[in-house]
């Protein structure tokens, strides 16, 4: 949206205005803002300008105050053409490079990208999960243990190295556990998971009466593994107490809400699918997620590239009132140093 529209004055009157809301969270008047502007314009001018801006949609007015918020409208302006970035302060980035390093694991890493994220901008931290044509498989192992239970060992993309415990359809030996293990280790080793998964689905479509005891051994055991691995890659997140701490009582109710659409998964996937095929930071406000759960919220998200393919996204989700110049730099570090340690783990 250009500046263009506005001239100097009301640009800076608005950009005023909302700098003040962001930091108070409460309307601003036309008295506030002259002493703001260090009184060059008088609060009857204001008024003026302020009326104008609300007629052309950059402003509303509560109707339990004299004051004026920015709408989404004047909060895009903003963004796009007003805000003053903030550069990331020399401690955070030294507190994300001791994180994020090409020594961690990808579990490791995702969560301290989500974690710091959270506590550089006091919002909700959110990293999507590698897209499953970057993850492969290098390695896997089965251990029995007792009753129907299967300790899996993964090794995924050279170094990481996952444990879980599967139950399985009846008690297997061990040598039909490694047996089950070679077998994997010497068709899918450095396959992606992706095609280990279709491969399996595959497998399962079969009847098993006609499978040999081997394969009837290893779709029991490893579909248990990889469909789960398939089905449960989405995102991390944390930082959710933070919004108590920014919202005020009214808005409660959305923010129920919003919690319930991460639970449900299925429009923040959407919505990370989207920002993963864009290039650079993108900025959400409001109703530009096109899902009803985000409307007073902004969302503010980078992708993050392992070579030059966008392969996931972080960012951070929080209300319209943000400070979106601190925000901003902040999701577009952690998602380069995010790439780059795992570019190193691979």
């Amino acid at each position: 949206m250009p500046t263009e529209s506005l001239n100097q004055r009301a640009q800076r009157i608005l950009k005023l205005l909302i700098e003040r809301y962001i930091q108070e969270g409460t309307p601003i008047g036309s008295k506030t803002l002259a002493e703001a502007d260090g009184g060059s314009v008088s609060p009857a001018t204001i008024r003026n300008i302020l009326a104008d801006l609300e007629t052309q949609g950059y402003l509303s007015s509560p109707h339990t105050s004299a004051g004026r918020i920015p709408t989404s409208r004047g909060l895009r302006l903003f963004v796009d053409g007003l805000i003053d970035r903030k550069p990331i302060a020399p401690s955070h980035i030294e507190l994300l490079s001791q994180h994020l390093h090409r020594d961690a694991n990808i579990d490791s890493l995702l969560d301290s990208a989500s974690t710091l994220l959270s506590n550089m901008t006091h919002l909700i931290g959110l990293v999507s999960l590698p897209k499953q044509e970057q993850v492969k498989l290098r390695h896997v192992e089965f251990l029995p243990l007792s009753e129907q239970r299967v300790l899996v060992i993964l090794v995924l993309n050279e170094r990481e190295v996952q444990n879980r415990i599967i139950v399985t359809e009846r008690q297997y030996q061990a040598n039909e556990l490694q047996t089950a293990s070679n077998f994997l280790n010497e068709h899918f080793a450095g396959k992606q998971l992706k095609i280990v998964y279709n491969e399996l689905v595959l497998e399962l479509q079969h009847d098993k009466q006609q499978m040999d005891n081997i394969m009837q051994t290893v779709i029991d055991v490893a579909a248990k593994v990889f469909v789960d691995e398939q089905q449960q890659n989405d995102y991390v997140i944390n930082g959710h107490s933070n919004l108590f701490n920014m919202v005020h009582e009214s808005e409660l109710t959305g923010l129920t809400s919003l919690f319930n659409a991460f639970t449900q998964k299925q429009s923040v996937l959407h919505l990370l699918e989207h920002c993963i095929k864009a290039d650079g930071v993108q900025i959400f406000i409001g109703e530009e997620t096109g899902y009803e759960v985000f409307d007073d919220c902004s969302i503010v998200t980078s992708n993050y590239a392992v070579d030059g393919e966008n392969i996931g996204v972080v960012g951070v989700v929080g209300p319209q009132r943000m400070n979106y110049a601190n925000v901003i730099p902040a999701v577009d570090i952690t998602a380069k140093l995010l790439g780059a340690a795992l570019s190193c783990s691979d």
